[in-house]
């Protein structure tokens, strides 16, 4: 029997993710791999990509080593599992522009480039870091933190003043997602209601090519991208902003692991992650979600936030005089 009679339960897992229900997604995985494993094994050189590399060896007491074959912001949502796993000895295999911001993180184990051709350490367990919540039979209930504290520990000060002091609400900016799924992505131009706001200190986040947008030239907004493209850097510099408000990218995770306050710009059918018919997610205490009416109304999502946006910077404000008025000791 091949892989292609197995039963498709894609939308099944992706149903029961949305609504909270992990016991569920994982019963669904289960149809699939159970069979495959008892056919076949460990996927071994020919595993395809919707096969999971785990093969339900326990990680207790083992030495386990963790890939990161999906994006930056996978491995920063899931590697809060790793210390869950209860290995002996861990080997963490990131991104590059992860390594030096999560090497010595408590909890992480040995972190290493994992895009090298350095031969792999010796290990009993392999897994991807999104089939970690998986292999522990994880359940929302017991979905552990963010490495907030860890992280921020460990960054640097923003070079040069980066982030500088004021009394306006500094806020960073986020619009455009990666190439792969353009309508996760706003534009410049559907933020003008922000733009709108004079009490208001926007920075751009933004990297890559709509980093460049030629409609920055006539906005009042401050571009961080030369300081920034290290993600050490970006994260220091997002610790020092009041706000981040962004679509669904990596920098979202970036900002929800520290703990930073961050709002979410979400198209109508958004990721699996962000759930449904809520504004919160149980990921990032820290975050707030903003979510379309109907597929493409950005225009409704940006009304929504300059509302938002107006009411937390005179709050803001008021707070800033307040502290103002009290006499030093």
């Amino acid at each position: 029997m091949s892989d292609d009679s197995l039963p498709d339960v894609s939308g099944d897992w992706f149903a029961a993710m949305r609504r909270g229900d992990w016991e569920a997604a994982w019963r669904a995985t289960d149809r699939i791999e159970l069979p495959r494993r008892a056919r076949q094994g460990t996927p071994g050189f020919c595993r395809r990509p919707e096969q999971l590399r785990w093969d339900g060896t326990p990680t207790q007491g083992r030495s386990v080593i963790v890939r990161c074959e999906h994006g930056l912001g996978d491995t920063l949502q899931f590697m809060r599992f790793l210390p869950e796993l209860g290995a002996a000895r861990l080997h963490f295999l990131v991104q590059p522009p992860l390594v030096d911001l999560l090497r010595g993180v408590p909890g992480l184990g040995e972190v290493r480039n994992y895009w090298t051709d350095d031969p792999l350490p010796p290990h009993e367990v392999d897994l991807e870091v999104m089939e970690l919540a998986y292999a522990l039979r994880m359940t929302l209930e017991r979905l552990p933190p963010p490495p907030s504290a860890q992280l921020r520990s460990r960054l640097p000060q923003p070079r040069d003043k980066t982030v500088p002091d004021d009394d306006r609400l500094r806020v960073g900016l986020v619009w455009a997602s990666s190439p792969w799924d353009t309508t996760r992505s706003i534009g410049l131009q559907a933020l003008a209601p922000l733009f709108a706001l004079p009490e208001i200190r926007f920075f751009s986040l933004q990297q890559g090519e709509p980093a460049h947008d030629p409609l920055l030239q006539g906005l009042d907004i401050e571009i961080l991208s030369p300081h920034t493209t290290d993600v050490r850097a970006a994260a220091a510099a997002m610790c020092a902003l009041d706000l981040v408000i962004a679509v669904d990218a990596m920098p979202v995770h970036l900002a929800g692991t520290l703990g930073v306050p961050t709002w979410v710009l979400l198209k109508h059918q958004a990721d699996w992650r962000w759930m449904q018919g809520r504004d919160d997610t149980p990921w990032y205490p820290a975050l707030r979600l903003f979510r379309q009416p109907q597929p493409g109304d950005w225009d409704a999502v940006a009304q929504r936030v300059a509302a938002a946006l107006h009411e937390r910077a005179l709050a803001h404000a008021g707070r800033a005089r307040l502290s103002e008025a009290v006499p030093a000791r």
